[in-house]
């Protein structure tokens, strides 16, 4: 059954590689945190929009935007630090879907920021280089190209 909000009972679909821990120390933190992932933001969506669509969640601490290593331009997604974990929940559970400059964004909890999280994944600085890569391999291929 189509549900309205995120079900919170479901911490995060994501297990983040760098957290040097055990899965329940990953939960436990999950638990914990103020913090909260967005992703599949557009490249043009601002801090500014971020502030004023989470702001009605609650009260911002911090934003920190995701940011290609190299170009130092957006590349996607974003950290959101809110001052309570209520609030953090409420993002989650209503904020999660919102179209965001065209786009459904998916909003997560997070196990908290550290330095060095705001770079996209990729030596090149982001995982956005292989989807762009794909896309213009698939619109340069022939109709009847056998894909399999």
């Amino acid at each position: 059954m189509a549900s309205l909000f995120k079900d919170l009972s479901k911490l995060s679909q994501y297990r983040d590689r760098r957290f040097q821990g055990s899965q329940e120390e990953f939960e436990q933190a999950l638990l914990k945190s103020t913090t909260v992932y967005v992703g599949n933001m557009s490249f043009y969506t601002t801090e500014e929009q971020v502030y004023e669509l989470f702001s009605r969640a609650g009260e911002i601490k911090r934003i920190v935007m995701g940011l290609d290593k190299n170009t130092k331009t957006p590349c996607g997604f974003c950290f959101v630090m809110f001052y309570s974990r209520e609030d953090t929940e409420d993002s989650v559970k209503y904020v999660s879907g919102t179209i965001l400059d065209d786009r459904p964004i998916r909003v997560d909890f997070d196990w908290g920021f550290q330095e060095g999280r705001q770079w996209g994944r990729g030596k090149s600085g982001g995982q956005v280089i292989c989807y762009l890569l794909l896309f213009f391999l698939l619109i340069k291929l022939p109709d009847d190209f056998p894909f399999d």
